[in-house]
């Protein structure tokens, strides 16, 4: 268990050292999450290419960061709902039915973002 009385820069390093580790995680066990790394490696350069300003770079390049941020969300849940109980229970496959869920709606909000600004902005350049 963690001290919650012991904050400042050490409790910082040992924030930004847990999140580390489960990016390392989700690397290493999380097909999806690595798929989707793999969308954001190629995606993130068309998107300083394609944005003509800020806030076009900050919707196309926020619409992949949440991408990433709601697998890992989905995952982390996926892993204490697995620790609960291997059985199958109606409630588990609810809450996994839900994450799995929230994903497919970072994908349609990547997709909106994407066909709106990305789109025009290509087709305008040829």
């Amino acid at each position: 268990m963690t001290d919650k009385g012991n904050g400042g820069i050490a409790h910082v390093i040992r924030a930004l050292g847990n999140s580390w580790a489960g990016l390392r995680w989700a690397m290493r066990h999380e097909a999806a999450f690595r798929e989707e790394v793999a969308l954001v490696v190629v995606l993130l350069p068309i998107a300083l290419w394609l944005g003509d300003h800020g806030v076009e770079h900050a919707l196309l390049i926020g619409s992949l960061i949440l991408l990433l941020l709601t697998e890992l969300v989905n995952s982390g849940l996926e892993a204490a709902v697995d620790r609960v109980g291997e059985g199958f229970h109606p409630l588990a496959g609810r809450a996994k039915d839900l994450g799995s869920a929230a994903v497919l709606a970072a994908l349609v909000h990547l997709g909106v973002v994407w066909g709106l600004i990305a789109l025009p902005n290509l087709l305008a350049r040829f």
